[in-house]
């Protein structure tokens, strides 16, 4: 059997990571500012969570949801302190996709409705749900294909009203953080509208916060910078800083019956405590605010480079265009500085690193972002 053969890769096989650092076969280091798409929060094997993780795996990796778990409420009492949402519930799943399908399910269970209004360029993950509110023509197969989902732009308030105003919406999904489209974001009027039009409508306004959730916007979730609070916020990636974790934070004010909603292995013991390990760690090392810092000293640094046209984001969630060619860049950087990025279309240079980046990892990109853009320029 061979592995089928579905994605573009670098020809690099990748054995170890060490905080921000990950090795490849040959013994060859690379910074890692990327995290597998945003993925690791804490850093590449933290002594704290691999400990966890160790005693955990002595003692039981998995029951399923059919007997009580004290690692689900643990985490859900930790989540709910460190969000903000201590007065929601959680519900636990396995990815990001799967948390945005749950998410739907669960608001036209309580609203009764079926259509679904998403923005432009969104990205909410790969199964039939999560690929029809998903504007990427290129990933949707007929099936789900009867899904019905309207898109309109990021900030543009007329169509926002226009459409919540019908009421046949069960949702209004919407990105803290755009991350495959590019690094984009509404604004704060587009966001506070959208809470008093679902509110109004009794449509549920869910954030998704799968990629900008999680401290990486120097917040706990980036909608939290627009001072509203949405019904239903799904999670994944940073939440288990590589292990398969998603989630749900469901408002309390939302009734779900028992079996609306299910998983086999979400909230599993050993998910939980990959999950908590991170709450622990950002709260001892004081994550969040580091990733403010240095992602506004980022900011600052990169705007001063000449062939940068623009810098969007927050946090470290960080997309960079430029005037020259923003691939050739990203290439130069891996093949020969060893710093791993993302690439958002078209041109987009995205920065995803570990959060406990310190300025010396900063300055040590910057310095090597100025040559890959010189090495650019002089051979385009």
């Amino acid at each position: 059997m061979k592995v089928l053969d579905i994605y573009s890769q670098y020809p690099i096989t990748l054995v170890k990571g060490q905080g921000h650092t990950v090795t490849d076969s040959s013994g060859t280091e690379y910074m890692d500012f990327y995290g597998g798409h945003g993925v690791i929060s804490i850093g590449h094997s933290h002594p704290d969570y691999k400990a966890a993780l160790t005693k955990q795996l002595g003692e039981l990796v998995f029951y399923s949801n059919a007997f009580i778990n004290p690692l689900q409420y643990e985490l859900a009492e930790k989540l709910g302190k460190i969000s903000g949402y201590d007065k929601a519930n959680l519900f636990m799943a396995n990815s990001g996709a799967e948390a945005n399908e749950n998410a739907v399910k669960a608001a036209s269970f309580i609203n009764g409705r079926k259509k679904v209004l998403a923005i432009s360029g969104a990205f909410h993950g790969r199964t039939a749900g999560a690929v029809a509110m998903t504007n990427n023509p290129k990933i949707q197969p007929p099936f789900g294909s009867n899904i019905e989902v309207d898109f309109i732009a990021f900030s543009d308030k007329q169509a926002l009203k226009k459409h919540l105003e019908t009421k046949e919406y069960t949702a209004f999904i919407v990105e803290g953080i755009q991350g495959v489209n590019g690094i984009w974001e509404g604004d704060t009027d587009f966001w506070k509208l959208a809470r008093e039009l679902c509110t109004t409508t009794e449509t549920l306004l869910i954030a998704d916060e799968i990629q900008s959730g999680y401290g990486r916007s120097g917040l706990f979730f980036a909608h939290q910078y627009h001072g509203i609070v949405a019904d239903i916020v799904t999670m994944a990636k940073g939440m288990g800083n590589g292990f398969p974790v998603g989630g749900l934070i469901i408002s309390d004010n939302l009734k779900l019956e028992k079996g609306m909603l299910g998983t086999t292995f979400g909230g599993a013991q050993l998910a939980c405590t990959a999950a908590i390990s991170v709450i622990d760690v950002m709260q001892h090392e004081n994550l969040i605010k580091n990733t403010a810092t240095i992602g506004n000293y980022l900011i600052e640094k990169i705007k001063q480079i000449d062939e940068v046209t623009e810098v969007r984001g927050r946090g470290l969630m960080l997309g960079i265009e430029f005037s020259i060619s923003g691939k050739a860049v990203r290439t130069a950087l891996i093949n020969n500085y060893k710093i791993i990025t993302g690439f958002s279309a078209p041109e987009v240079l995205r920065l995803l690193p570990p959060l406990n980046i310190t300025k010396t990892e900063a300055d040590a990109f910057i310095d090597a972002l100025k040559k890959a853009v010189n090495e650019v320029k002089a051979n385009s």
